[in-house]
């Protein structure tokens, strides 16, 4: 069993070294799966949730209290809304363009249908990771404000 640091992080060299050289790798997958949501299988829900477990593994390497600082609440309601705010734009960019909701080949880009998709999958991403942290951090603190043991 580890001990725990001051900040509720290991004082194991190996796991924070660890968690250093995976996380970007893990990272990038979760940015390959969610892009990938088009052409096969992945998309925003799953890249999400990946993307996810970086910050997770993240708190486990370098203490709960200090990623949670790190990640103030702003950050994370601005990640919680992005999905729903980034389909909305791109749901209307056809009435817009002059077509119907949802309606991309109007768009005046190449493309269009693809790159609206990619944009959805990408707000999705963004609002399952912050709501996957955030529900990490309220159950990792404990009921006074404090880290759990």
């Amino acid at each position: 069993m580890s001990a725990s640091g001051p900040a509720g992080s290991t004082e194991s060299p190996v796991v924070v070294t660890t968690v250093r050289l995976l996380s970007p790798f893990v990272l990038t997958f979760a940015l390959f799966t969610l892009f990938h949501g088009t052409s096969s299988v992945g998309g925003g829900f799953q890249g999400g949730v990946v993307a996810a477990a970086v910050v997770v593994t993240l708190a486990f390497g370098f203490g709960i209290r200090d990623t949670a600082r790190w990640l103030s609440g702003g950050r994370l309601l601005g990640l919680a809304v992005a999905g729903p705010l980034v389909f909305g734009v791109v749901a209307l960019g056809g009435i817009a363009a002059g077509g119907a909701f949802l309606q991309f080949d109007v768009l005046p880009i190449p493309k269009a249908s693809v790159y609206a998709t990619e944009a959805i999958e990408l707000g999705i991403g963004a609002t399952v990771g912050g709501v996957v942290v955030v529900l990490f951090a309220n159950l990792a603190a404990a009921p006074d404000g404090g880290e759990r043991p």
